[in-house]
């Protein structure tokens, strides 16, 4: 039986029909109808129908769904999301009602954790922290291969904790969510970028930053050795509270190949054992992850009924 998994992005919306093995059978992608809601819950539709007909299946496939944000578990509605227009509706109910069949939503952090650890880098670990480092900070947790989700719905947003164990050139900076000093305003491209400008007055983006490391230049060298703290400190407070397997980096700045000797190296500092063999790892599944995670949801047993 297919399933089909969607990450719905706040740039673009990309469908995967998959069969019961995990092989990819169909991948498409379109633009997000963005600060239009009912115009997304119609690329979505559409998404799934096109497949479905172009797969010549005779059934409905399972559907699951990653979000930039997560369901209330009060309301059942969206919360939490990037893509603010989503926020509010009741996307799950709309989109079963269009369908015509259940569907599943996580949070694309959950999805990318899930996908990397039932078929990527993180596959056969008993305990994932899967993280997204890019234009936010997120996270999900994984567990015998299962989201854990939370009863808030908001497992593994640690992005959102503030910075543990602050140092001299950690200055005070607001976060969106309306507290300072997030992890994610150390962490996330944007964050790290403001702060180069605040302490350099130079105008660089995380990219350009790591380029200027790479070239020996030394304000960007200084700030990505306090990158490396940041990231470790942050790593360092999960796995004191989860204290995960396998810690998979995924989002722009994980292609930042230094991380993976730099960190781990450096966390030892703030973990509350005399060891740690807790692993850091690169994704295997690239920008795939989110949309493969999101099929995921279902189990093949689930897809059989």
């Amino acid at each position: 039986m297919v399933r089909l998994g969607i990450d719905l992005g706040g740039t673009k919306i990309e469908i995967v029909a998959i069969q019961s093995d995990g092989e990819p059978l169909l991948r498409r992608r379109i633009q997000t109808p963005q600060g239009d809601y009912l115009a997304t819950i119609q690329a979505l539709v559409n998404l799934v129908e096109q497949a479905e007909s172009e797969m010549a299946l005779g059934y409905k496939a399972t559907l699951g769904l990653g979000i930039p944000g997560a369901l209330s578990a009060k309301t059942g509605r969206v919360k939490n999301a990037n893509s603010t227009w989503l926020i509010g509706e009741d996307l799950k109910g709309d989109l079963e009602q269009s369908l015509a069949r259940p569907v599943r939503i996580a949070n694309d952090a959950n999805c990318f954790a899930l996908a990397e650890a039932s078929q990527g880098v993180a596959k056969g670990a008993e305990s994932v922290f899967g993280v997204i480092i890019g234009t936010g900070c997120g996270g999900g947790l994984v567990y015998r291969g299962n989201i854990i989700q939370g009863s808030n719905s908001i497992a593994g947003e640690w992005g959102h904790n503030p910075m543990p164990w602050l140092g001299r050139n950690d200055f005070k900076q607001a976060c969106y969510c309306g507290k300072n000093n997030c992890i994610e305003t150390f962490l996330s491209g944007p964050g790290l970028a403001k702060r180069y400008q605040q302490a350099t007055g130079c105008v660089l983006t995380a990219k350009e930053i790591v380029a200027q490391m790479r070239l020996g230049e030394a304000c960007a060298v200084q700030w990505m050795q306090c990158y490396y703290d940041w990231l470790a400190k942050g790593l360092a407070s999960v796995i004191n509270v989860f204290d995960p397997e396998v810690i998979v980096l995924g989002g722009g700045l994980s292609q930042i190949a230094e991380l993976y000797s730099e960190v781990p190296r450096r966390w030892q500092n703030w973990v509350f054992s005399d060891e740690v063999v807790t692993q850091l790892r690169s994704p295997k599944l690239g920008d795939s992850a989110g949309v493969i995670g999101a099929a995921w949801l279902w189990s093949v047993e689930e897809c059989s009924k």
